[in-house]
């Protein structure tokens, strides 16, 4: 199964408050461990939200509002995709994580990905087809 690992925003993050070598050093480790298990498929770091945009769709109507977002709690600084047995192999894996905002509380979120078949029948052959070259188009831009 696949699992996205939210690693929520802080006031600091927010604040653009880079990493300190430690932490970078230390979550380098991490991201080398987690590749060598096979385990990470992409992870990165966002820019603070004053730097975003977001469209609220409605009616048929968008609506581009600016960064920065009210709700710093809500917010994503970073995130990760990793391919496990379970949930429970994913949360192993997270016990071993660095601190990924030490001096502050922090809080990651890890929530699974859909799969084709979690679409049952409303994923028709040819949808399906569809997704799949797609994938596959994606692996040939990105030279996998």
């Amino acid at each position: 199964m696949r699992v996205m690992v939210i690693i929520k925003a802080t006031k600091n993050s927010e604040a653009g408050v880079m990493p300190s070598e430690e932490l970078l050093t230390a979550m380098g480790k991490f991201n080398e461990e987690l590749v060598a298990a096979g385990v990470m498929l992409a992870g990165d770091g966002l820019h603070p939200s004053h730097k975003g945009k977001r469209v609220r769709f409605s009616g048929g109507q968008r609506t581009i509002m600016d960064g920065p977002f009210a709700e710093t709690k809500e917010l994503i600084a970073g995130y990760w995709i990793w391919q496990v047995k379970s949930m429970d192999e994913a949360l192993e894996w997270m016990k071993r994580c660095p601190d990924p905002m030490p001096g502050e509380e922090s809080e990651v979120e890890l929530r699974p990905l859909f799969e084709m078949e979690d679409f049952g029948e409303e994923l028709t052959p040819e949808l399906r087809e569809q997704e799949d070259r797609l994938r596959t188009e994606l692996e040939r831009q990105q030279g996998v």
